[in-house]
């Protein structure tokens, strides 16, 4: 039996793995921890723009590889965290929109049940473009969990 555990260095997350990892430890079962990458657009901040150009240079494109090194801290960080509570773990590095590259996963593999911490480091955005957990539980074919 594997479970699915969705990363993103966010306490929400970290929640989520201890859970799971404490689930698969007691049913003896395996985890796959996977974090999804894709470019962010990030603003600087600072005051309401006051022109298309004031807003263009407050924006950011995070380069996919600074993204992929901080994820594969993450997933390392996961790992090491399974395996000293004695769980068998493997990691993947998922490329895409977490909303459609995790639920793929879960139909590629076989997969009894997906966990997710109920924010992640997208939280303070949930109001504008939705919540991955939410997004989760509607698309995944295998139950998920929400750890808060």
């Amino acid at each position: 039996m594997t479970f699915l555990v969705a990363v993103d260095g966010s306490d929400a997350s970290d929640h989520a793995l201890a859970y799971a990892t404490d689930l698969a430890a007691r049913l003896d079962s395996d985890l796959l921890v996977v974090q999804a990458v894709e470019p962010a657009v990030v603003d600087t901040g600072g005051d309401e723009p006051t022109s298309f150009d004031d807003a263009a240079g407050r924006l950011i494109a995070e380069a996919v590889e600074g993204a992929e090194a901080d994820a594969e801290r993450v997933l390392a960080d996961a790992a090491d965290y399974a395996r000293d509570a004695g769980v068998a773990v493997e990691t993947e590095l998922l490329y895409g929109p977490p909303l459609q590259v995790i639920p793929d996963l879960t139909e590629r593999e076989e997969i009894e049940g997906l966990f997710v911490g109920h924010r992640g480091l997208s939280g303070r955005y949930e109001g504008l473009v939705g919540s991955v957990a939410k997004g989760l539980v509607e698309r995944s074919t295998v139950p998920v969990t929400v750890v808060r």
